[in-house]
């Protein structure tokens, strides 16, 4: 297979298309849109909806990660080919982002609308715990993930994704947003501020949020020069003062209690993610604990999780020195994160260094294998 590949990255806030090879993605579109009821965009063909006189239908079609509705994914891939690259998925191999998480039948069903919907000539999926590895051109590390809807601490080896060892959180962007918007109220419960639209909370959150190194120290001095307090008018010339609020919203990454969620926050998942991996290759795995997602772009994130997850590998040694103390200690975990400025992209751009590599080629599903074969293929492929 030598021709250039369609990547696509499906999040649960946006979806990113391009090709292969290229640093950025062409097309960014939020995975909940509204998306023309129309078969145009199946034919390869541009889809106005103004010019065709039809009514947009509005969906999320993934939840925490997960494809819930496959008549609206399945418009969103069209609305990408048609609208955003402008081109025919039968001219290109589609490389196309999964949850680590997802079942096997959902990358089956994948597969099927790749080659049974759009005659794609050649598939690949990857989870985007491998492809955010990829983005920093390595295939060994942990996956520390946090978007719009769901994060993940993924352990990888040699390409191999541990699933066993791979946990997930169902709460990440979206919901930080809304608890913004619940603080804000909390602190002045203006009509305004409740009428305010949830891109605005989004771009407050993104401006001027941020993580501190430790959250109940914050708490008692802030505001001070450290912590400053931000003022903003809003649209509808509402002045909002933020103070610890600015902290307060990322900190449901850390401690998920906050939002009345039972699981352990970022830190805990990504040391859980490293125990459950054979002893043998912790180390290497711990040396590369790649960042990505938009939520993991607040400043203060990546050194908040470094200190914990640090204090987390030393707390266990002490602990296996006092159980055993004439014993040979075990090997020392040192974290080391890998934080790039452009994580945000993170899968899209490891897919797209992927794909672009010719050893990638022979990991396809070309279209006589799957015609052979059927959906089920994939999992004789991917991994």
């Amino acid at each position: 297979m030598g021709r250039i590949a369609v990547v696509i990255d499906n999040g649960s806030g946006f979806t990113k298309v391009g090709f292969a090879g290229e640093e950025k993605p062409r097309f960014i579109l939020k995975t909940a849109s509204c998306l023309p009821n129309c078969t145009s965009a199946m034919r390869g063909m541009p889809c106005h909806l103004d010019a065709l006189g039809m009514a947009p239908s509005q969906s999320r079609p993934l939840k925490h990660g997960m494809v819930v509705d496959w008549e609206a994914m399945e418009s969103l891939w069209s609305h990408l080919f048609a609208c955003g690259l402008k081109t025919s998925p039968k001219n290109w191999p589609v490389l196309m982002s999964d949850s680590p998480t997802s079942p096997p039948s959902s990358r089956e069903k994948i597969a099927e609308l790749m080659f049974e919907r759009f005659s794609v000539p050649a598939f690949h999926v990857a989870s985007t715990g491998l492809l955010a590895l990829c983005s920093g051109g390595s295939l060994s590390g942990l996956a520390v993930e946090a978007g719009a809807g769901v994060c993940h601490t993924t352990p990888i080896y040699a390409g191999h994704t541990w699933h066993k060892a791979t946990f997930r959180l169902d709460m990440a962007g979206a919901a930080l947003s809304k608890y913004l918007h619940g603080l804000l109220l909390e602190a002045c419960p203006d009509p305004r501020l409740q009428a305010l639209p949830r891109r605005a909370i989004t771009k407050l959150k993104k401006q001027f949020c941020y993580v501190s190194l430790d959250y109940e120290a914050a708490l008692q001095r802030s505001p001070t020069p450290q912590h400053p307090s931000t003022s903003f008018h809003t649209a509808n010339d509402c002045l909002v003062t933020l103070t610890n609020e600015l902290f307060r919203c990322p900190e449901p990454l850390f401690q998920p209690s906050l939002l009345g969620h039972s699981s352990p926050g970022l830190p805990s998942l990504a040391f859980q993610a490293l125990q459950a991996v054979p002893e043998t290759i912790r180390p290497k795995l711990a040396a590369n604990v790649v960042v990505a997602g938009g939520s993991t772009l607040f400043p203060g994130f990546p050194q908040r999780l470094g200190l914990e997850l640090e204090a987390l590998c030393l707390k266990q040694q002490q602990q296996q020195q006092q159980q055993r103390p004439a014993a040979t200690s075990g090997t020392v975990l040192h974290p080391q994160l890998v934080a790039k400025p452009e994580r945000g992209l993170a899968a899209w751009v490891g897919g797209s260094m992927a794909g672009s590599l010719r050893p990638f080629h022979r990991l396809w599903v070309s279209r006589a294998m799957y015609e052979e074969r059927g959906a089920g293929c994939v999992h004789e492929v991917f991994d």
